[in-house]
C-alpha cells in the first residue's frame, strides 16, 4: 500500500475544454477543486460545464461527498495551487508558455506535490527543463477527451522524472476509475494522438483522392472497426481475427496482404483545395446538426457503452480479486 499522503485537493490550471473537464470529473470523485484561469469569463463558463456535465457524471455513479459546491476559482495562480496535492495543467501547446509556468509553479509548490501536464503532445523533458529545484516531480497526464468519461490517461515522464511520481500518478488516476496507459519512452504526440493521426492520413487521403466521400468514410469506421475498437484493441482483436489458431494463425494468414496494403497507404498534403473538400464533405454530412446536437449523441452513446463495458468487466475484476485472496 502506498505511504504517499492522500490527493484531495486539485487545482486546475486552464479551464479550456480540457480543463473543465477534468474539474468536473474531479467533483464528481468527491475532490476539492480550485481552478484558475485568466480569460475574463472563465469562471462562469467553467460552472456552466461542471453543471452540464453533472446528469451524466450522476448517471456513471458520484463518489462519497461529491458536490459541484467544492468548485473555488480564483485569477490567481499562487493561491490557486497554494495547498494542492496535485496540479493539473491544461495550458496552451506552446513550449515556451509551459517552461515558464513550470519553473513558476517549481518555485511556489513543496517537492512533494504532482504537477501533470495534460499537453497531448509535447514531452514532459522539455518541459521540466526549466525545472532546477524538483522536477522529478513533473508527469504527463494525458487525458482523452472528454476527460470526464473517456477512460483513458496516458501517463509519461521525462528524462528528470522520478519512478516514485510516476507511480503515485498512476495510483491517482486509477483510483478515479481511470485506464492508465504508461509510455517506457517520450514519443511526440505520446500513443493514442499517434494512433488517430495514422488513421487520419489515411482517411484523408482516400477523400482526398476521391475513393469515398467524407460520409463514407466516416460510415466505414464508425460502423465497421470502430464498434469492435470500442470492445477490444487491434492486436487482441487480431487474436480473435484468426479463428481458433489465434494470432498465430492471423499472421501466418494475413501478414503478405497486411504488409502490401502498408506500401501503398497514402502520405496526402492538406493543400487548400483537399481542405475544402473535407470541410464541404464534413458539412454535407452534419447537415443541420448543432456541435452541441452532436456532442450530446457522443456522449450519450458513450454512456451507453461504459455502462456496458462495466457490466461485463465487474465480473471479471470480482473474479480476479477472490482468485488472488
Amino acid at each position: 500500500m502506498s505511504t504517499n499522503k492522500p490527493i484531495r485537493r486539485i487545482a486546475i490550471i486552464g479551464t479550456g475544454v480540457i480543463g473543465a473537464s477534468w474539474t468536473a470529473l474531479f467533483l464528481a470523485k468527491g475532490l476539492d477543486v480550485i481552478a484558475t484561469d485568466v480569460a475574463p469569463d472563465a469562471e462562469a463558463s467553467l460552472r456552466r460545464f461542471v453543471k452540464a456535465a453533472w446528469p451524466a457524471l450522476e448517471r456513471l455513479g458520484l463518489a462519497p461527498g461529491a458536490s459541484q459546491s467544492r468548485l473555488a476559482f480564483t485569477a490567481d495562480l499562487p493561491a490557486a495551487v497554494g495547498a494542492a496535492d496535485l496540479v493539473q495543467e491544461n495550458g496552451p501547446e506552446r513550449i515556451d508558455f509551459k517552461k515558464k509556468l513550470y519553473r513558476q509553479l517549481d518555485e511556489l509548490l513543496p517537492a512533494d506535490v504532482i504537477i501533470a501536464s495534460s499537453s497531448s503532445g509535447l514531452t514532459m523533458s522539455a518541459i521540466q527543463s526549466d525545472c532546477p529545484l524538483h522536477p522529478e516531480r513533473c508527469v504527463i497526464g494525458h487525458p482523452f477527451n472528454p476527460p470526464h468519461l473517456v477512460p483513458l490517461v496516458e501517463i509519461v515522464g521525462g528524462a528528470k522524472t522520478s519512478e516514485a511520481t510516476i507511480q503515485r500518478a498512476d495510483e491517482f488516476y486509477t483510483g478515479l476509475g481511470k485506464q492508465t496507459v504508461r509510455l517506457r519512452k517520450e514519443v511526440p504526440g505520446h500513443v493514442a494522438n499517434r494512433l488517430q493521426s495514422a488513421l487520419a492520413r489515411e482517411v484523408y487521403y482516400l477523400v482526398a483522392e476521391g475513393v469515398v466521400s467524407v460520409t463514407d468514410v466516416d460510415k466505414a469506421l464508425c460502423w465497421g472497426p470502430g464498434l469492435r475498437w470500442g470492445i477490444m484493441g487491434q492486436v487482441l482483436l487480431n487474436h480473435l481475427g484468426g479463428g481458433q489458431g489465434g494470432i498465430e494463425h492471423f499472421f501466418e494468414q494475413f501478414t503478405g496482404p497486411m504488409t502490401a496494403w502498408w506500401k501503398v497507404l497514402g502520405s496526402p498534403e492538406l493543400t487548400p483545395d483537399v481542405r475544402r473538400k473535407l470541410i464541404d464533405g464534413l458539412h454535407a454530412e452534419v447537415g443541420s446538426r448543432s456541435i452541441a446536437e452532436l456532442e450530446a449523441q457522443r456522449d450519450e452513446i458513450l454512456l451507453g457503452l461504459l455502462e456496458l463495458r462495466r457490466k461485463y468487466e465487474e465480473p471479471s475484476v470480482t473474479s480476479q480479486k477472490t482468485d488472488a485472496a
